[in-house]
């Protein structure tokens, strides 16, 4: 038996016996791969001479060169008993056959994620990332037949196994830094009081980062609030707990007829106000401390609105990267047949995320309005001709750049002529680019998970739309750099040591940390508008605020959307076909009260306008006085 010389780690010759006996058993050869271990294919059954054949002893025959550099990773690691020596002189020893060496790259990369270790005197296939072995795994992935479509098969059917494919999504993960492995970031706290809430949710929740790092922020700006009225101690420990969190399977077929199963999530946080309305986001990191999280900062955003609403949150760590549209529409029918019965016009009702778009939202539609047997309400999110407002899409993207234009105004300053820089290359993002280029601004950047494009000239509508179907074509946007010259990809990076005057992040929360800050400060930028929940660090924006940028906060930044769903379930508006020109004009006036709310709520706190803390803190201390009103007058309930 062949075994790589840094491996298995087996201590004992009946191991050793066992090890080998199975491998005859399932044809199986170990070679060493850097740190990990490939599984090649033996000769297969269809070979009449394998039955005498050992895996392992044999003459001598010519190499190759690359037969040779293979034979420098292997050593023997237990010698034969004469009775197999002696059937190893008689019987003949098959050469692999070459298509082993044809697919050896592709096998390769299947295990790069998987082991061979002994398990209770048996040697099994072990995942590299949960250690643990599975039935699938078990079910002879690395193929005992001889013929090139045989072993394909069974590569496949490796691949499709749910042990492969949860490994691999934990690899990616792992790469796109979703997994963290680092201490919770804990800030000083001015109030002993205040600290106390912060430490209760440390200790009922110490490993959900995302969640406490939204209620430290929170916290942080309420000081001043709880200093004032100790009552509210009481009301924000018990704001901070979900009114409900259901956590759920999701089981689904592919094209191939594999199955699948994801976990759902929905935590309806707080009805006090209303009903709740949230977003749904489907991507491979989202778990409960990030449900919890958004839950939290839409109960806050919604409570800012004009519109006085609950706030809720939710999705899957499905990811539709990849997945064609029958794949999507059947994982979405078996997310909402669990989801439905707690959803409708008067509990809850979802809207748009990351990973959910028109078609998500519709798929979800349709099977909500099957299994509920009516059409009353409608999801915030679809397209115009079954549903609600014309600029439902761009509310969001829209009200970031009017609610800039409130900042700039009140600085006796305009867009026109200002660098702005702009994560993501979403919805908001896309959206952002439009009313940047119409208020005359020039926006240089857009990004996605793998670099950032910059374009010196800022882009223009044409450009924006170029930039779309590259989108729609699951296209790099290196791809853009190709057709205009004077723009450039840079991999693995971020756009925040681009000059600019105004920044955009549109992408997901944490996207600016510590290092990224300081960029943003060397290059000139004086405010922060957030397009995406909680996008910086704590210890990012402790740089931000030390150098005077200004940060809109997304709770009111981002209202756009909250005030477009509550205009499109209004039956006023469903009766009516409102012009962009009639809708803008609402969504600016929303975006002013908002805006004027927060100043006069951090102004009474003692914020002074011109403070980089004003906007942030005034944003919370408004929603969280509108929430604790309401839930003191309900009651403990």
């Amino acid at each position: 038996m062949l075994l790589p010389v840094s491996g298995l780690g087996m201590n004992s010759t009946m191991d050793d016996m066992n090890l080998i006996q199975q491998a005859q058993r399932h044809h199986l050869v170990v070679r060493e791969l850097g740190e990990e271990i490939d599984l090649e294919i033996g000769p297969g059954d269809d070979d009449p001479s394998f039955a005498n054949t050992p895996l392992i002893g044999g003459p001598p025959r010519e190499t190759s060169a690359e037969d040779h550099d293979e034979s420098k990773h292997m050593v023997m690691v237990s010698q034969i008993p004469s009775d197999d020596q002696d059937m190893s002189k008689t019987q003949p020893v098959k050469r692999k056959k070459k298509v082993v060496k044809r697919w050896r790259e592709e096998w390769a990369d299947t295990y790069k994620w998987a082991y061979v270790d002994v398990k209770e005197g048996t040697a099994r296939i072990f995942c590299s990332v949960c250690r643990e072995y599975g039935r699938k795994h078990r079910r002879n992935p690395y193929g005992n037949e001889g013929s090139r479509n045989m072993q394909m098969s069974a590569l496949e059917e490796h691949n499709n196994s749910l042990l492969h494919k949860e490994a691999l999504r934990l690899q990616m993960a792992s790469k796109d830094k979703i997994i963290v492995d680092k201490p919770i970031y804990v800030k000083a706290l001015m109030s002993k009081t205040a600290g106390s809430i912060v430490e209760a949710a440390l200790k009922r929740d110490p490993h959900e980062i995302e969640f406490i790092q939204s209620v430290q922020e929170a916290v942080h700006a309420l000081e001043r609030v709880i200093a004032k009225n100790s009552h509210y101690v009481n009301i924000m420990e018990r704001m901070l707990e979900p009114e409900r969190m259901i956590l759920f399977r999701v089981p689904w077929v592919d094209d191939r007829g594999e199955t699948h199963v994801n976990r759902g999530f929905r935590v309806q946080f707080n009805q006090a106000l209303g009903p709740c309305r949230g977003g749904i986001r489907f991507h491979p990191s989202m778990n409960l401390s990030i449900a919890k999280f958004l839950g939290f900062e839409q109960t806050l955003k919604n409570a800012l609105s004009p519109y006085k609403i609950g706030g809720a949150a939710g999705g899957s760590d499905f990811d539709p990267k990849g997945k064609s549209d029958n794949e999507i529409m059947r994982f979405c029918q078996s997310f909402m047949n669990e989801i439905y019965r707690y959803l409708g016009p008067d509990k809850d009702l979802p809207s748009e995320e990351m990973g959910v778009g028109t078609r998500e939202m519709g798929y979800l539609f349709g099977q909500y309005r099957r299994l509920a047997g009516h059409y009353q309400g409608s999801f915030t999110g679809p397209r115009i001709f079954w549903s609600g407002s014309s600029l439902r899409t761009e509310a969001t993207g829209y009200g970031l750049v009017f609610f800039a234009q409130l900042i700039l105004a009140d600085m006796n300053k305009e867009l026109k002529g200002l660098r702005c820089v702009v994560t993501g290359s979403g919805k908001i993002a896309m959206h952002v680019l439009e009313k940047l280029i119409a208020y005359g601004a020039l926006p240089i950047s857009v990004s996605d998970s793998k670099g950032y494009l910059v374009d010196e000239d800022g882009f223009d509508y044409m450009k924006i739309s170029f930039l779309r179907d590259i989108k729609a074509q699951q296209r790099s946007l290196r791809d853009y750099s190709k057709t205009y010259a004077r723009s450039k990809y840079y991999d693995e990076s971020k756009p925040w040591n681009e000059r600019c005057d105004v920044a955009f992040p549109c992408a997901s929360q944490n996207e600016i940390d510590q290092s990224d800050a300081v960029n943003l400060v060397n290059s000139g930028c004086r405010i922060l508008v957030e397009g995406s929940n909680m996008p910086c660090t704590p210890e990012a924006v402790d740089v931000l605020r030390k150098a005077n940028v200004l940060i809109a906060p997304a709770m009111a930044a981002g209202a756009g959307g909250v005030v477009a769903g509550e205009l499109e379930l209004n039956h006023e508006c469903n009766s009516m076909n409102w012009s962009p020109e009639d809708f803008e004009s609402k969504l600016q006036e929303a975006m002013k009260q908002t805006y004027q709310r927060a100043l006069k709520a951090a102004n009474d706190f003692g914020y002074q306008k011109e403070s980089p803390e004003a906007l942030a803190h005034g944003s919370v201390i408004s929603a969280f006085l509108t929430v604790a009103q309401a839930m003191t007058d309900q009651g403990c309930v």
